[in-house]
């Protein structure tokens, strides 16, 4: 998988993930060159994963028809919203600007991305 696509400017861009599994039909990507996050955009797929080293859930991205990012489900330390030293479930929503917002999961969301969070206790 390239960058933000798979050709610029007339050339090829030199991949920055590899696909390192699935879980429950979705991709599970590993940054590659020092890259950590998640793609902004994606041209195959409706959400990315990204777990832990420890093969545990830290993110979920899931994108829009345009394939521009939408949400991003995570459990990480979250200071806004939860303690600052454990990690905590919470999404973020993001505008076209990628400004992003911060927010507590609700119970109904919880219950349908759980099979996603692998090693998350809900």
């Amino acid at each position: 998988m390239g960058g933000r696509g798979t050709y610029a400017n007339g050339k090829n861009v030199r991949y920055t993930y590899k696909t390192s599994g699935k879980i429950k039909g979705i991709k599970v990507l590993t940054g590659l060159n020092g890259k950590h996050s998640l793609p902004e955009e994606s041209h195959s797929s409706w959400a990315y994963i990204k777990l832990n080293p420890d093969g545990t859930f830290r993110e979920m991205r899931l994108y829009n028809k345009e394939h521009k990012l939408r949400y991003e489900l995570a459990y990480h330390r979250e200071g806004k919203i939860g303690p600052k030293d454990k990690p905590v479930l919470h999404y973020h929503t993001y505008d076209d600007n990628f400004n992003r917002t911060t927010h507590r999961m609700p119970k109904a969301m919880r219950k349908h991305f759980k099979k996603y969070f692998v090693g998350v206790k809900i």
